[in-house]
């Protein structure tokens, strides 16, 4: 079992970026398909970004082209960088992980973190 602890919400205006990140304990990510889903409030959790253990990243169409996802081994964690923020970015964003198989739908993964928030104000 791996445990997952997303870091780097926070507040930020209109068209600002945020570097989220995804550490676990005990465990390698390397080991792990990974993603990132985020859920706004009264909405279901939607998928973001995912990168497999070969690292192939697959995006949403709403963060294609302003997020990147990527793997950071030396501190065992799994970034998202998001750019060019826009409040229907606002959300809590999870990350999740899954030794088997990975995409971009929530029953995927098999682990997931508490959520960091995001807040884009305008």
């Amino acid at each position: 079992q791996v445990q997952l602890v997303e870091s780097g919400g926070g507040l930020v205006q209109a068209g600002g970026s945020l570097r989220l990140s995804c550490a676990a304990s005990g465990r390698t990510l390397r080991s792990y398909h990974m993603g990132w889903f985020r859920q706004a409030p009264g909405k279901e959790r939607e998928f973001v970004a995912a990168i497999s253990r070969t690292d192939t990243t697959y995006y949403a169409d709403s963060t294609k082209g302003r997020s990147t996802i990527s793997r950071d081994n030396a501190k065992n964690t799994v970034d998202l960088q998001m750019n060019s923020l826009n409040p229907e970015d606002t959300a809590v964003y999870y990350c999740a992980a899954d030794a088997t198989g990975w995409g971009g739908r929530r029953s995927d993964y098999d682990y997931w973190g508490q959520g960091t928030q995001v807040t884009v104000s305008s």
